[in-house]
């Protein structure tokens, strides 16, 4: 019980500090950890609850977000490195053309 109460909090500081990364840094790249770092807080908790619950389906949802987390990856980085190119920096307020 005290180790999943462990887990359970160790997802949520990880999570926390993904949140507050993307909310205070402006640096796409940093933006871009700190997002998967909240889907590691959140890969976490999924599987300390279903260690608790004995369940295979949350090791399925794990999979998927870990897919989910690689595809993010695979496509915005390089979108971001193209637009650092272009821009000259990587700061996400400089890239208000980007707005519809």
């Amino acid at each position: 019980m005290a180790e999943q109460q462990f887990l359970l909090a160790a997802s949520a500081v990880l999570f926390s500090l993904g949140l507050l990364g993307v909310i205070i840094r402006r640096n796409a790249l940093v933006m871009l950890m700190s997002m998967e770092l909240m889907l590691n807080g959140v890969n976490l908790s999924l599987v300390t609850f279903a260690s608790a619950a004995g369940s295979t389906e949350a090791a399925v949802l794990v999979f998927l977000v870990f897919v989910v987390a690689a595809a993010e990856i695979a496509i915005a980085i390089p979108i971001v490195l193209a637009l650092a190119r272009r821009r000259g920096t990587l700061d996400a307020g400089s890239w208000t053309e980007l707005k519809g």
